[in-house]
């Protein structure tokens, strides 16, 4: 968990130092204003692509439902269309070209099959039969025998000689 940590920290601390160095550069070749333009008209389009994408997904989603399809990839899918939608609303030039492309549907959907690869290789899938694989083996439970049968009598009470 620590290299997650110490990518993550690294991640974050160094995405923005290059993403500011880059604006910088871009601002001092074309001017300040194109450079602004350039941040707000990335974000605006990329939100509008965001939302045409993310409701195709979702009627994709509600299509794999109705046919009684488990629907994993819409899931991912929906997933990296949000991460990219997040990404395009942060000014950079780096996160646009990011968020950009995990909206071009099939690089998204290449990202998207192997994430699924991903988790599925680390799931842990156990069946009614048996155990997962690595877990203690519990002993088999023995058959029920008519004797583990218990035979009781009862009496049905009308509804004044209920007992509190």
């Amino acid at each position: 968990m620590g290299a997650v940590l110490a990518l993550l920290l690294l991640l974050f601390t160094t995405v923005p130092l290059l993403e500011l160095a880059l604006l910088l550069w871009i601002g001092s070749h074309v001017g300040v204003v194109p450079t602004i333009a350039l941040i707000l008209s990335t974000g605006v389009l990329g939100a509008a692509l965001a939302r045409h994408q993310g409701l195709a997904t979702l009627r994709r989603f509600q299509d794999a439902l109705g046919r009684g399809r488990l629907p994993e990839r819409e899931l991912i899918e929906g997933l990296l269309i949000l991460i990219a939608a997040a990404v395009l609303l942060t000014p950079g030039v780096l996160t646009d070209i990011t968020g950009f492309l995990l909206l071009v549907p099939p690089i998204r959907h290449l990202v998207a099959a192997r994430i699924g690869r991903s988790v599925r290789r680390r799931l842990v899938v156990s069946s009614p039969g048996g155990s997962p694989p690595g877990s203690p083996r519990r002993p088999p439970r023995p058959p029920q025998r008519e004797d583990d049968v218990i035979d009781a009598d009862f009496e049905v009470l009308d509804g004044d000689d209920r007992r509190p």
